[in-house]
């Protein structure tokens, strides 16, 4: 019995893992396809079923590439994409003649 309550146990730990994983996979393909969405329509100004395709695809070309990532991985690029944010922030702020 004891064996089988440590079986159920683990189980749940790695699905528990699993979901958070996955989830945290679609926050991230969300919120880049947001910003690729965002900045199509600034640059063409095309409608929200244009904005929502850009979204979707981007969402789905990140699932596909971010298949076989980890944790450290997509914490990386999470990570990465922030400080690219910041930079590209700071640009924004001190740019010369804006």
């Amino acid at each position: 019995m004891s064996q089988f309550t440590v079986t159920i146990q683990n189980r749940i730990k790695s699905s528990s893992a699993s979901i958070s994983l996955t989830v945290l996979k679609i926050y991230s393909g969300m919120m880049l396809g947001l910003v690729f969405a965002l900045i199509g329509e600034e640059i063409f100004g095309y409608g929200i079923l244009s904005f929502s395709f850009v979204m979707v695809t981007v969402l789905a070309l990140f699932w596909r590439l971010s298949r076989k990532w980890g944790w450290v991985q997509l914490l990386s690029f999470d990570l990465i994409c922030i400080l690219v944010g910041l930079l590209l922030r700071m640009y924004i702020y001190l740019a010369p003649g804006a």
